[in-house]
């Protein structure tokens, strides 16, 4: 039996029996037990492998319940627009420039990050992209995933005209004159690039068609990015054929980095329920979840749906997928057949819509449904106390706090930018609150995240809510156990208690010499999954 000791370490166990320790026994893949260095060295048995943490924090593996684990590893590879790097259209232009100039010509270039709101002259047009290549076709995505901007060369290799119709659940951003402008938004995304699935109008489509072999070598070169921040487990919540075929076939090779959660897409409901198949299905290293279901937009996009418009003109109306009896219909049938929901919900008219969806897919459901609120962002105070009468899971990303919350108070007005999110009251209410990234929106370092969710505060170091902020015990906690306890799988992970499975991760600070401001700078020293060292910095 091959057993693994840490000691001189300062370890939160997140198990309420046990909170803290200052060693962990591992053997066999699971935890043995954490406690005093005495007891567990005695505990261990001569012939132990000893690893010192050197007086580092030892927590266990962040478990990322929102991350689309493929489309980031695809991101990674992409030419990287995020702000603050690009936080103009000149800049954006430029940076697409010069990756055309490397490119053969008609070969497209991708992009990933976008945050226009950021940008002095408002919006990217494709007469702007167009300055920076004619020869390549170009499709920049925006840091929501929501929507994309294209040049005037991707417009004509797909054959879109002026006079191209809006699809159900989507637009194609006209000027004063209706011409293109080349923006487009949540489902007509799906008319832009070659696509590997057809998924209606059950939510915005980035599944590309690309080469298996290619998505497969970018899964494996993510793998670092993850484990040196100390992601052991993600859901990836936008899973269709294309995700699917590529996290077998990394499993059956011994190649999928992390242990992933699967949450099929709404437009494969039908079909799964035709095959008797429902969530959880699977091993611990990989399953399915929950099925995931669109409400409404996107808050960074303007198309989340308000009750009040937004923006600073009052132009954002906000966007809804389904019709509110379509959404119900869905989500009654999808608890029939088996399945846990996810719900994509912005927007306190998206989250009435959702709310009264949920009640009925609670009624007909079993025991234990454990709804799913993905990314819950502008639930009113009724609304959080209907989600906790509904036993309901807020699937929370406090990034986009840090990222956008200026934007946000600009957009939205202060009473309401400050009550995005509003985990304290979740938390008060008895809603479940959870973190995640959303990545590839927002960055994949859990650290980032507890940090935004611990100092709420923005990028330019505004206050954006701080009377929901977390403290760091109930943050570890919501990046650890109670995301496990979203995934369905507290039972195994998200805790270093006895008989769990050892994924770990010794943080390369002291948190309890760590300010709260710099917990944004915590990576891993040391990740451990399965029991085995995956990762060393």
């Amino acid at each position: 039996m091959s057993t693994l000791v840490i000691t001189h370490a300062d370890v939160r166990t997140v198990d309420e029996r046990r909170p803290r320790a200052e060693a962990v026994a591992i053997r066999d893949g699971k935890i043995l037990l954490c406690g005093a260095e005495s007891e567990v060295r005695a505990a261990a048995g001569p012939g132990a492998v000893e690893l010192d943490a050197g007086g580092r924090t030892v927590v266990p593996g962040f478990i990322d319940p929102h991350n689309h684990l493929l489309s980031t590893a695809e991101s990674l590879a992409a030419v990287n627009v995020r702000s603050p790097g690009v936080s103009s259209a000149a800049d954006l232009v430029a940076a697409i420039a010069k990756a055309a100039a490397s490119a053969p010509a008609g070969q497209w270039i991708r992009a990933f990050g976008m945050d226009d709101a950021k940008y002095p002259e408002g919006r990217v047009t494709r007469a702007q992209l167009d300055e920076a290549t004619g020869e390549h076709p170009v499709i920049i995505y925006h840091v929501s995933g929501h929507q994309a901007v294209v040049n005037s060369a991707a417009l004509k290799w797909r054959g879109i005209a002026t006079d191209v119709a809006d699809p159900a659940g989507g637009a194609f951003v006209r000027d004063e004159g209706g011409r293109l402008t080349g923006m487009v938004l949540d489902t007509a995304m799906e008319l832009l690039l070659p696509l590997a699935a057809d998924i209606g109008c059950h939510g915005p489509n980035f599944h590309t068609d690309l080469p298996h072999e290619q998505l497969l070598g970018w899964l494996a070169d993510a793998r670092d990015s993850y484990l040196s921040a100390g992601v052991t487990t993600v859901c990836d919540p936008q899973v269709s054929r294309r995700e699917m075929l590529v996290y077998r076939a990394a499993k059956a090779a011994g190649a999928l980095p992390l242990r992933t959660v699967c949450m099929p897409l709404s437009h494969q409901l039908d079909g799964l329920t035709a095959l008797g198949l429902a969530g959880p299905f699977g091993d611990d290293w990989l399953r399915l979840g929950a099925m995931k279901f669109y409400s409404d937009g996107s808050l960074l996009g303007g198309t989340a749906l308000f009750r009040e418009p937004y923006g600073e003109r009052g132009e954002f109306t906000g966007s809804s997928y389904w019709q509110p009896e379509q959404l119900t219909d869905l989500l009654r049938r999808a608890s029939e057949a088996g399945w846990q929901v996810a719900v994509h919900t912005q927007g306190d008219l998206a989250m009435q819509n959702t709310i009264d969806g949920l009640v009925e897919a609670v009624r007909v459901a079993g025991d234990d449904p454990r709804p799913r609120i993905e990314h819950c962002g502008y639930p009113t105070r009724e609304q959080v106390r209907m989600l906790a009468d509904l036993g309901a899971v807020a699937v929370n990303q406090p990034n986009f706090l840090y990222d956008s919350g200026t934007d946000f108070v600009r957009r939205l007005g202060p009473e309401r930018a400050h009550r995005l999110q509003p985990i304290r009251e979740e938390l008060d209410a008895g809603v479940v609150p959870v973190l995640s990234s959303d990545s590839f929106v927002s960055s994949l370092r859990p650290m980032e995240t507890i940090a935004n969710a611990v100092c709420r505060r923005t990028r330019e170091g505004g206050e954006i809510g701080a009377a929901q902020a977390m403290s760091l015990d109930e943050a570890l906690r919501a990046h650890t156990l109670d995301a496990a306890y979203a995934l369905r799988m507290e039972d195994r992970l998200g805790s270093l208690a006895p008989g769990k499975l050892a994924d770990l991760v010794v943080l390369d600070h002291d948190l309890r010499t760590t300010a709260d401001e710099d917990l944004r700078k915590v990576d891993a020293h040391c990740t451990i999954l399965d029991g085995e060292v995956a990762y060393r910095a």
